[in-house]
């Protein structure tokens, strides 16, 4: 098949996105013919030269389409990159039978690849995780019709027009007027005024503490070294039955332990709260 992009030297800028724009803008655009011959090749043959010749042609699409989201505070050559793998992902599953360009069956597919990288880095914990959120987050910005908070009124139309709860949209609402707050509270010339009220100011975390550890150890060791004193207290028997039913890992059962000493369940059971006993009472003495 001849097509204009044969003609076209099809190796791209890189290192600077004023240059890449000014040349995906003039790569030429496909006739119908040309664009339902390349998906058919595609489909028929999997051909990676006729993806491209798909995908060339429409970059210029996806930079148009990424401009419109450059109020969000992202690097637009991301917002590119992005849009350019929602267009690829629409190539691979354009069906030249449908009737339909690729550029209406791409834009669902460039959009929702704009709109996950958008909602994975505008904040640093995601602002909107459901569909209803998601929805929400991407039309309130463009709904709102003042700057401020929005009055009940506004909130119900808003909740009508997207089919959401008014409780939602007063969430998203204070999602998006809300900012990252650093953790240490300095900002890029070194400014702590506000060193009170940010989360190093009150988010501590205590786990690695060296006294409190070397704290936890010593009463550790001295617990054990309690225990087992208060054990050497106790008679032969009764140091057996707490070993096999607490300190051993193998659990024996009361009935196991009396038909050992050819006594009862119940017997076995009341010579266990009896040491259990002695070494409280013992326990508590050493530690005294």
């Amino acid at each position: 098949m001849t097509s204009s992009l044969q003609t076209f030297n099809i190796r791209l800028p890189i290192g600077s996105l004023e240059a890449y724009i000014g040349y995906v803008n003039q790569i030429p655009l496909l006739s119908a013919t040309e664009e339902m011959d390349f998906a058919r090749q595609l489909q028929k043959d999997n051909d990676l030269s006729a993806a491209k010749g798909l995908i060339l042609p429409h970059l210029r699409y996806v930079v148009k389409v990424a401009k419109g989201y450059m109020g969000y505070g992202l690097p637009l050559n991301d917002l590119i990159q992005e849009g350019n793998i929602g267009l690829m992902k629409a190539v691979k599953r354009f069906n030249p039978e449908m009737g339909v360009r690729l550029v209406s069956f791409a834009v669902h597919w460039i959009k929702a690849e704009i709109h996950e990288f958008i909602l994975r880095n505008w904040r640093i914990v995601k602002i909107a995780t459901t569909k209803a959120q998601r929805k929400l987050f991407f039309n309130l910005r463009n709904m709102k019709k003042r700057l401020g908070w929005f009055t009940n009124q506004e909130i119900n139309d808003v909740a009508k027009d997207l089919n959401v709860k008014p409780e939602t949209v007063r969430e998203m609402e204070m999602r998006l007027n809300m900012t990252d707050a650093p953790f240490d509270g300095y900002d890029d010339e070194g400014d702590d005024n506000n060193l009170p009220f940010i989360p190093a100011g009150f988010l501590e975390d205590h786990r690695y503490n060296p006294a409190t550890e070397h704290e936890n150890t010593n009463w550790s060791e001295q617990s054990n070294t309690a225990l087992y004193s208060a054990l050497s207290e106790l008679d032969e028997r009764s140091q057996e039955i707490l070993n096999a039913r607490w300190l051993s890992d193998d659990k024996t059962t009361l009935q196991d332990l009396a038909d050992k000493y050819n006594v009862s369940a119940e017997r076995i059971r009341q010579l266990e709260k009896s040491a259990m006993q002695k070494l409280k009472t013992a326990m508590e003495e050493l530690a005294a």
